[in-house]
Formats: C-alpha cells, sequence, structure tokens
C-alpha cells in the first residue's frame, strides 16, 4: 500500500493492478489535499492510511482503477467506504458531480496515461 502525491508512471499502477486483483487497483482519494492511496486490499485500509497521515474522512472517496479499460471508463465509483448519509450521499457510488470531478482530476493529474 502506498500514498501517491507526485506522478505514478502508468506502468507501475498496471503493475500493482496485476499483483493485486489481476485488472484493477483499489484506491482512496482525498480530494482536499490532492493525494490516493493505491494497493490496498480493502477501501477502508486505504482510508485508515490516508487518515494516519492527516487526512479527514469526509475528504476521502473510495474508487476502483481499471488500467487496461479506456481512459474514458476507466475510473469506477463504487465503495463501502462513499456510503455516508451525513454527507448527502447515500450510495456506494459518488452522488456529487462536483466530487466526481475533483476525483477524476485528482487522478489525472496523479497517474498519466
Amino acid at each position: 500500500m502506498m500514498i501517491v502525491r507526485d506522478e505514478l508512471p502508468f506502468h507501475e499502477l498496471k503493475k500493482i493492478s496485476e499483483e493485486m486483483f489481476g485488472n484493477f487497483v483499489k484506491a482512496v482519494v482525498d480530494v482536499e489535499r490532492e493525494i490516493m492511496a493505491i494497493g490496498g486490499e480493502l477501501h477502508s485500509d486505504e482510508e485508515a492510511l490516508l487518515i494516519q497521515e492527516g487526512s479527514y474522512q469526509k475528504n476521502l472517496w473510495g474508487i476502483n482503477l481499471y488500467p487496461d479499460i479506456k481512459k474514458e471508463e476507466w475510473i469506477e465509483f463504487d465503495s463501502v467506504i462513499n456510503i455516508r448519509p451525513s454527507q448527502g450521499n447515500v450510495t456506494r457510488s459518488v452522488d456529487s458531480p462536483e466530487i466526481r470531478e475533483k476525483i477524476i482530476a485528482i487522478v489525472h493529474k496523479l497517474i498519466k496515461r
């Protein structure tokens, strides 16, 4: 498991996906600090790592990255940690279009395809 603060080469992400689940990587994005954790078995593990490193849970969103899928569709917004009725998010997805756009921008900044 690692925190990505600077650009991660795409081939490294692909290697991690092959080692973990075969075709995808779980990730948690901090939309405030513009960093993400990857390589955990569970989104909650990555969430805990980011909190330990100074992130606030309210800013953390779980996603899955599929390196072999075309760029427009490679980010999947699906994680149990996203269920937050107190923040208006009642599904495993990320319901806010604004937060989704932030996540997409951060992922594309940190991982160049």
